[in-house]
């Protein structure tokens, strides 16, 4: 065996189920259950800093054959959980980007809304009558441009955003007829979603959007209460009332794609379960997802320290539920704990943060190619336009750079390769700078991955089948869509 052995700490990480070890090792999100041979051999590179023949043979010489003794030691050293004296830096270099396989466009149709949400990150909103709609012209440039980026693909993906998308219905109509018959013409197929605060909705409108099969997310904040607190009118109305009734006709007609909400967690509102039991049992939402506002540009709307570690108790609470009723083979609708389920049983592995400027861009109105749907109208430059193209070297430098985390904490975290520094515009708006780690709340999001380590395990011991049934088809279905949540 080689001599001089050490242990790569940053490489792997043990989290206890039940007194099963579980190891995630962390460069594949791979995750093992440790036998006794293997746990005691990282007992033993963890009990000292350097392991020598001779500490082998006296650990184990009597108690395991020296041939399964040998195999363990090649296991670890391949997975680079232990090495000789010449560890692999825990990021390899980053991948030159020369293939942009854009696979989803969101088109930012109207920057007005009819709404006035007090917590509302865009840099560009306004009222409907003085809203910016994009022309058809430069959408169907848009659909070319993708069309010509994703030509190895059989599906593409065109997201309406705004804004309020349902502002701008003429535009949606035209692009989706557009993109239908073009998408033919090419053997493609085209896929539609849209996130709207639901107050526009009629019943054409959601007979129109079954039979294009649109994918819909509904921002909507919870119970009356909650809702109306932050979800206005611009006349300062709560709109709660509105948006329940709306929700309720789509969910009753829209039957050929599972709608969604979309809910914003602020200062005073962290009560997860309760909310998501009303949209999901009461209103009646396929699944609900959360996103905490900790970086917002209004500074009294971000969830304090104290108010966000209470946030992640009740995403504990709710995902203990999606355990139970996994274990019974139902699914919840927990969208954040189904994605880190998702993830866990696919072996997700990021070198980026999503796939924003990779699999995704955003068009603005004039055309410009912005990293996301939320860069549109802000000071971040943008990466070329739907006439000119993609500016593929400055976009590759962007990408480049996001990989190297070197210089960054992120080089020896546990859970680089999930959370991946987080979202770019998190960054950008609580640090200026789209390079920045979200580090205000990386210890509770390394508790929530071994919280759903230990769910994930549970699961798979006691119906392993319901993976099967509820991650590969949502998996197929979504394969290549990136979602653009308001």
């Amino acid at each position: 065996m080689p001599s001089g052995l050490r242990l790569t700490p940053h490489n792997s990480h043990e989290v206890s189920v039940d007194g099963r070890r579980i190891l995630f090792h962390v460069p594949t999100t791979s995750l093992f259950e440790l036998d006794a041979l293997a746990a005691d051999m990282l007992d033993l590179f963890r009990q000292q800093p350097e392991v020598s023949e001779t500490d082998v043979r006296r650990r184990f010489d009597g108690r395991h054959p020296p041939e399964r003794v040998l195999e363990t030691l090649e296991e670890l050293l391949d997975l680079e959980i232990i090495h000789n004296g010449r560890p692999r830096p825990a990021n390899h270099p980053p991948v030159a980007v020369a293939n942009y396989p854009i696979s989803t466009l969101v088109l930012n149709v109207n920057t007005g809304c009819n709404l006035s949400c007090t917590y509302c990150y865009k840099e560009d909103l306004t009222t409907p009558d003085r809203g910016q709609r994009m022309a058809f012209e430069t959408a169907a440039q848009s659909f070319e441009l993708l069309l010509a980026e994703a030509k190895e693909r059989k599906r593409v993906n065109l997201v309406f955003f705004g804004g309020e998308p349902l502002s701008n219905m003429p535009l949606i109509r035209q692009v989706i007829d557009h993109a239908e018959r073009r998408g033919a013409e090419v053997g493609k197929t085209v896929d539609f979603s849209l996130t709207t605060n639901a107050t526009l909705l009629t019943e054409e409108l959601v007979e129109y959007f079954s039979a294009h099969r649109v994918g819909i997310t509904v921002s909507m904040d919870g119970p009356k209460a909650l809702h109306d607190r932050n979800r206005k009118t611009i006349g300062g109305k709560g709109t709660y009332d509105v948006v329940a009734k709306k929700a309720r006709m789509l969910l009753a007609g829209h039957k050929t794609r599972p709608v969604g909400a979309r809910v914003t967690l602020t200062r005073g509102t962290t009560d997860v379960v309760t909310i998501h039991r009303h949209l999901r049992d009461e209103i009646g939402f396929f699944e609900v997802g959360f996103a905490p506002v900790t970086a917002g540009d209004i500074g009294t709307f971000n969830l304090g320290e104290d108010e966000l570690a209470e946030v992640f108790c009740g995403m504990k609470a709710l995902g203990l539920e999606y355990r139970d009723e996994a274990l019974a083979g139902r699914n919840n609708g927990f969208a954040n704990m189904h994605q880190l389920m998702t993830d866990l049983a696919e072996g997700t592995r990021k070198s980026l943060p999503c796939g924003a400027g990779l699999g995704m861009l955003a068009v603005d109105k004039d055309g410009g190619l912005n990293l996301c749907h939320r860069f549109t109208g802000s000071s971040l430059p943008t990466f070329g336009n739907v006439t000119d193209g993609i500016d593929k070297p400055r976009l590759g430098a962007f990408l480049e750079e996001a990989q190297d985390r070197s210089a960054r904490p992120c080089a020896t975290c546990r859970i680089r390769n999930l959370c991946s520094g987080g979202c770019y515009h998190e960054r950008y708006a609580r640090y200026g700078d789209p390079m920045h780690p979200v580090a205000h709340y990386c210890e509770l999001m390394r508790d929530w991955i071994d919280f759903g380590i230990d769910v994930y395990t549970r699961i798979m011991a006691g119906n392993p089948g319901f993976f099967e049934r509820h991650v590969a088809p949502r998996r197929a279905r979504d394969e290549g869509m990136q979602r653009a949540m308001a």
